[in-house]
Parts: structure tokens; C-alpha cells; sequence
């Protein structure tokens, strides 16, 4: 059979640019990515080896392999991407600055499209809103919380208090009642902002009430890791009510 050249069909398909997700094995939290994502855009995913054992120190360091890494650039090239995300927050602070920097070239240069991790789009989003202040909120245990730290420390980012979940798997599953009251709870005063670790804990719709509530921008791993993506290649995320989308 041959369609009429008109009759009500519409044009298509549509054209979108495409961003590749470099996760770490096991990221849960494709769905809440994609909830930044405008029309005319598309997150496409593909995931480090499987790691076994807790999510502690040693595997975040174990995360943090450029082969690994990179191998996921060779799986999403066929669809030419036109940015890269590395969507893990502990793998790419875990070596410091210095390591951050060497990440994001490593995948910048393999991949030959722009790139970015998602500890280099926290500090993006920071210095975005003009903050030097933050209060740290993590999933983590102690130990990975206290290298972030040293990490914003690095980035001449002032922590005022930190808190930690000490989870060590799951992470995904965090009520967000838990999130909320760990953010409530964080030591210290003066914060500008309040820094929502990892990219395996819920936060879209957390981020709206809180801001309203504490009158502070809440940047989140995953908010950061979209926001600066798609600045990567010249588009807005969606995030009604966010400070980090609607103010910069």
C-alpha cells in the first residue's frame, strides 16, 4: 500500500540531539535524568562493567578507570552523540582536581565532542550561581563524604557542615522524607548553597520545596550533571522552580 503524500501525518521523525550517559554499573536513576531533558533532546546510557562489594572507597576508586570508562564512548559512537556526561559523582572527585580534569579531557578527546563529569558540573553549577559556600549533603559513608570535601576544599569551595546516610548500597531507594531531614539536620550556618551528592539519590522533586524552604539554591549531582550537558551543547534544562535552571 502507499500513503497519500498528505492526509494528516505528521512530519518525522522528529530531530534531536543526542547526549551520551557514561554511568556507572549501577545507576538507577535514567528516568529522573531524563526529567531535565527539553524537547529536541535525548539521553542515551551505557554502563561501566559490573563492580561486586559495597559501595565504599575502594570501589569508587575502581570506578574511576579510564579504560572502563572510555570503552562506553566505543558502545554510544554509532549514535554520534554530541556531549558526553560521566554521570558518577564519588569516581570523579575521588582523585582530586587534578583527576577531575584528566577525566573529562580523557573522554573529550576520545569521543571528540564536548564532555563533562558530574563533579565538574557541581563546581560548573556553583560558580554559575555564584557561590563560595556550601552545606554537603551525601548518601555516602563518612570516609567518600570527607574526600568530596577535599575535593569543593580544592575548588576553593568552603564547606560550612557536612552530613552522610553511610549507606553503602541501594542508595536509589532513599525516601525523599530521609534526604530532606539529613539536609535539615547539616551543622553549621552561613551556607549560600546546600550540595546534593551522587547521582544514584532522587532529588527532582525535592529541589523546588526545599529552596522555597531553606531560601538557598540546592544543587543536586544529577540536576548538575544535566544542566551542565546541555549547556554543552546550547540548550536549557527543565526544572520549574530550580534555582540552577531558572537562574542561570
Amino acid at each position: 500500500m502507499t500513503l497519500p503524500a498528505t492526509g494528516g501525518l505528521p512530519e518525522g521523525p522528529p530531530v534531536r540531539t543526542r547526549i551520551g550517559l557514561i554511568a556507572p554499573f549501577d545507576l538507577a536513576l535514567d528516568d529522573e535524568l531524563a526529567r531535565w531533558i527539553p524537547d529536541g533532546v535525548s539521553l542515551h546510557a551505557a554502563r561501566t562493567p559490573r563492580l561486586p562489594g559495597p559501595v565504599d572507597l575502594n570501589l569508587v576508586e575502581r570506578l574511576n578507570d579510564h579504560d572502563q570508562i572510555l570503552a562506553c564512548i566505543g558502545e554510544l559512537g554509532a549514535i554520534e552523540p554530541a556531549a558526553y556526561a560521566y554521570a558518577c559523582t564519588a569516581a570523579s572527585f575521588v582523585d582530586g582536581i587534578t583527576g577531575e580534569h584528566a577525566l573529562a579531557e580523557a573522554i573529550r578527546l576520545a569521543a571528540g565532542v564536548p564532555a563533562v563529569t558530574t563533579s565538574g558540573a557541581l563546581l560548573a553549577a556553583l560558580t554559575a550561581l555564584e557561590v563560595r559556600t556550601v552545606a554537603v549533603a551525601a548518601p555516602y559513608d563518612i570516609v567518600i563524604t570527607e574526600r568530596l570535601v577535599r575535593f569543593l576544599a580544592e575548588a576553593a569551595i568552603t564547606v560550612t557542615g557536612y552530613g552522610s546516610l553511610g549507606l553503602t548500597s541501594r542508595i536509589w531507594e532513599v525516601p525523599y522524607r530521609t534526604t530532606a531531614e539529613l539536609i535539615r539536620r547539616l551543622p553549621g550556618t552561613g551556607a549560600e548553597a546546600v550540595l546534593l551528592a551522587c547521582t544514584n539519590l532522587s532529588s527532582y522533586d525535592l529541589i523546588a520545596p526545599l529552596e522555597a524552604e531553606l531560601g538557598v539554591p540546592v544543587v543536586s549531582a544529577n540536576q548538575a550533571t544535566v544542566w551542565a550537558a546541555l549547556r554543552l551543547i546550547g540548550r536549557r534544562a527543565v526544572g520549574p522552580g530550580q534555582a540552577l535552571v531558572e537562574r542561570t
